[in-house]
């Protein structure tokens, strides 16, 4: 269990560097001791995941946040990488995706994301989303060990 003393790790998939900055910014003013990893694709979250090429030293996440439209493997592929294998599909995976579209969030879930929240545009509201899936799963949700 992730008791309050300890170390988040969570591993954010997105290639947007503005929202990259905003998540950043969210995690450094919720004064939770947490540790945000970042990847800019699908191929290299599921690299990072197992371990692979430059990320041989990576610590597996506790939470991953996942956008859905990635280059080179999109969000909707890398969950379901994740859901098919033994040893990732643990993780919880919250879909953070600018897309508002029903199928995303149907298809999402048949997936088998744990959460699926749509990034807001302004960019205090955006702060707020993330600090409340931090809060969320650092404070209430009991996550599996590493």
């Amino acid at each position: 269990m992730i008791g309050p003393i300890d170390v988040v790790e969570v591993l954010l998939v997105e290639d947007d560097p503005g929202d990259v900055l905003m998540t950043q910014e969210a995690f450094e003013h919720n004064k939770v001791a947490n540790h945000l990893s970042v990847v800019s694709d699908g191929v290299s979250a599921i690299e990072f995941l197992r371990k692979e090429g430059p990320y041989v030293d990576a610590v597996t996440p506790d939470l991953i946040l996942l956008d859905l439209n990635l280059p080179r493997m999109d969000g909707r592929e890398v969950l379901a990488v994740l859901k098919a294998d033994e040893e990732l599909r643990k993780i919880p995976v919250v879909v953070l995706t600018t897309s508002e579209a029903e199928e995303d969030v149907v298809r999402a879930y048949s997936l088998y994301a744990n959460a699926f929240v749509t990034k807001p545009v302004d960019f205090d509201r955006f702060i707020e989303v993330v600090q409340k899936i931090d809060d969320f799963f650092v404070s209430v949700v009991r996550l599996p060990s590493r």
